[in-house]
């Protein structure tokens, strides 16, 4: 068997020489090219994870997969076979390939942009990454190809022409699902869809060179960085369920609300508060949809009165928990005023403004006492109260 070199030798009655891929020098590695010609009566091993192949003139002669020590001598003509044939009557050489039969890692990247246009921002430049999965599954293909046509000699020649080849079946992907329909914007929710469409197509485009794709996985597609903050933006509006122009004012207030000195005090300087504010940013969002002819539906808070949307679960102005439809609401009572009924936990009458955390009072103008103000008869004289 082999030393620690790449190569050992082994003596024969034929003076052969045994050659091995050592596991040392496999990791990392699809492919090694042993140093020497190889000749009759040497000596090749073959382990349970590798592919020897002969190669000669441009094209690979045969190949040994089974995991054995092939001795290539006339003794051993129905091991050898084609090969040995090859190499009698004459005394000629041929050069040895090994190849790793399991999968391999890799990782791709494109160096150049992908022009893609689309149908609301136009000619977007994109740049795409990812990482894949790949073994040799035509031994001969993989020879002639990489050996034969591209002259690799080593692994990293190999994967530079993978990963040039994975970039170009990501993009021939992405035009054809720009064909269907796909937009930038949905770039981001269909990563997983335009891998396992690049996988799909990957045997047609990979087996002329001997490899099978397994797996791709970790894509990412780069756009430009205004692209990208408008991606944001637009998706943003999708899930609040706006337009522009309420984003824009919603924005504005919360910019408003953080700039103390501009924010806060502008509004406090007007007599009203951030909590305020907050009900102003509602309400000025119910003005623009009601002038572009979409009437947001709101609701009173329960406990401080201010508009709200009428999905609001939590008041924004003072967090009071709101009841949801179909929810009874909780009150407290009748105003002492109004009679209105007064929501839980409210201190002044959301209908007339007057205060209901202590009963409003009056006056007996007989004996002077002060009695509740809805009351009809003094409870200290017994005189009526009248209507004053």
């Amino acid at each position: 068997m082999a030393n620690k070199n790449d190569m050992s030798k082994g003596g024969s009655v034929f003076g052969s020489t045994t050659i091995s891929w050592e596991p040392q020098f496999k990791e990392g590695n699809v492919m090694w090219k042993v140093p020497r010609l190889i000749r009759l009566n040497d000596n090749i091993v073959v382990r349970e994870d590798e592919i020897a192949v002969f190669y000669r003139d441009g094209k690979v002669l045969t190949y040994f997969d089974k995991p054995n020590r092939y001795a290539l001598s006339d003794f051993n003509a129905p091991i050898v076979g084609n090969l040995l044939k090859f190499f009698v009557g004459v005394q000629q050489q041929a050069e040895v390939y090994y190849l790793q039969k399991r999968f391999m890692d890799g990782k791709f990247g494109s160096t150049e942009p992908y022009q893609f246009v689309d149908q609301i921002f136009g000619i977007i430049n994109l740049r795409v990454f990812g990482e894949y999965r790949w073994r040799v599954s035509s031994p001969e293909n993989f020879i002639n190809q990489f050996v034969g046509t591209f002259a690799a000699e080593t692994s990293d020649d190999v994967e530079k022409r993978l990963k040039e080849q994975m970039v170009l079946l990501v993009y021939n992907t992405l035009g054809k699902m720009k064909q269907q329909g796909l937009k930038v914007t949905d770039l981001a929710s269909s990563l997983a869809t335009i891998e396992q469409a690049v996988l799909s197509v990957s045997p047609d485009n990979f087996a002329q060179y001997g490899v099978e794709i397994n797996k791709v996985s970790g894509l990412t597609i780069s756009l430009p960085e205004e692209v990208q903050k408008a991606v944001d933006t637009r998706s943003e509006m999708s899930v609040l369920g706006v337009n522009y122009l309420q984003y824009q004012a919603g924005q504005a207030m919360t910019d408003a609300a953080k700039n103390q000195s501009g924010g806060a005090g502008a509004l406090a300087g007007m007599g009203v508060g951030l909590g305020a504010g907050a009900g102003i940013g509602y309400a000025m969002g119910g003005q623009v949809m009601q002038g572009m002819g979409q009437q947001q539906p709101t609701k009173t808070c329960v406990k401080c009165g201010s508009i709200i949307p009428m999905t609001a679960t939590f008041c924004p102005n003072c967090g009071a928990p709101q009841p949801q439809p179909g929810q009874p609401q909780q009150t407290q009572g009748n105003c002492p005023k109004c009679g209105s009924p007064l929501p839980a936990g409210v201190k002044f009458c959301p209908n007339c403004g007057a205060p209901v955390g202590q009963p409003a009072t009056k006056v007996c103008p007989n004996c002077g006492a002060i009695v509740p103000v809805n009351s009809k008869f003094c409870p200290n004289c017994g005189k009526p109260m009248g209507t004053g």
